[in-house]
């Protein structure tokens, strides 16, 4: 179920296992699993951990498609992944965009 999945991935991201962390994911959405909340937030900190831009920008399409572009807790991860594979800009624009914040959204930015 997307709950172990989601351990997983996070369990390699917290490990600086990233690239693994992603292929993981791969594998969870050919097996028809839908990613949620926590896998999306888990998957973007593998990202950003291995400075995987293009991973991180084909996760947040995924999450524009999923309807959690609303969710400040993924946004901000969002934010995070941009921001630490250098692509201030685009963090910055999707900061900007965030339609609510919180202290950790600023801190991310």
């Amino acid at each position: 179920n997307v709950f172990s999945w989601s351990i997983m991935i996070a369990v390699y991201a917290q490990h600086g296992r990233g690239s693994e962390a992603v292929l993981l994911f791969r594998e969870m959405e050919f097996e028809g699993v839908i990613p949620n909340k926590v896998t999306f937030v888990n998957v973007l900190c593998a990202c950003a951990g291995a400075a995987a831009l293009d991973d991180g920008k084909r996760m947040h399409a995924c999450i524009l498609g999923s309807g959690l572009d609303c969710d400040v807790v993924v946004m901000t991860a969002v934010v995070n992944m941009y921001g630490k594979c250098g692509s201030l800009p685009d963090a910055r624009m999707i900061f900007d965009t965030m339609l609510e914040r919180n202290v950790v959204s600023w801190n991310a930015m």
